[in-house]
């Protein structure tokens, strides 16, 4: 079933949300989430007058349907098993050598995405290159510039 409605962005557009899609969190991720959505709601519910105007009053509506749905179709990331650990798959933490100097970042949904801390989306044409690739590995990407990403060493974070 592909159900599809219009929501008010936080940006003040109308923008399509898709049942189907999936949003990959970390553990943290998600209870950052969690966190806002029940700020939201306690202050809706407890001081109305604290949402001063019609527009702030929409804004929050309207966060919180998008937080409600994000918690509704959210994945946690886990590790892989153990013999699927050679593998990019979101949630590793990666080191690559690119032209010489080594990088390392983590690879996460969009939601989290940050490259200024060393987290990239699985979405971002850098994150969709690498999933699937394993330790040794060179990966050309072609944007504005060639550039080669060795894969050095991959690791996953344990889950308690």
């Amino acid at each position: 079933m592909n159900l599809k409605f219009l929501i008010p962005s936080t940006r003040g557009i109308f923008k399509t949300m898709t049942e189907e899609k999936v949003f990959y969190l970390t553990k943290e991720g998600l209870e950052r989430i969690k966190r806002e959505f029940k700020r939201l709601k306690e202050l809706r519910l407890a001081n109305p007058e604290e949402a001063a105007s019609q527009e702030d009053l929409s804004f929050l509506e309207s966060r919180l349907i998008e937080l409600e749905h994000i918690l509704k179709n959210s994945q946690l990331i886990k590790p892989p098993l153990k013999r699927k650990q050679n593998t990019v798959h979101l949630g590793a933490t990666i080191l690559v050598s690119v032209d010489g100097q080594d990088d390392e970042f983590t690879l996460v949904g969009p939601l989290e995405a940050n490259p200024f801390i060393g987290r990239i989306s699985n979405e971002s044409p850098v994150g969709k290159a690498l999933l699937g690739h394993r330790m040794g590995d060179k990966i050309v990407f072609a944007s504005p510039v060639k550039t080669i990403y060795k894969i050095k060493k991959i690791k996953y974070e344990r889950t308690s």
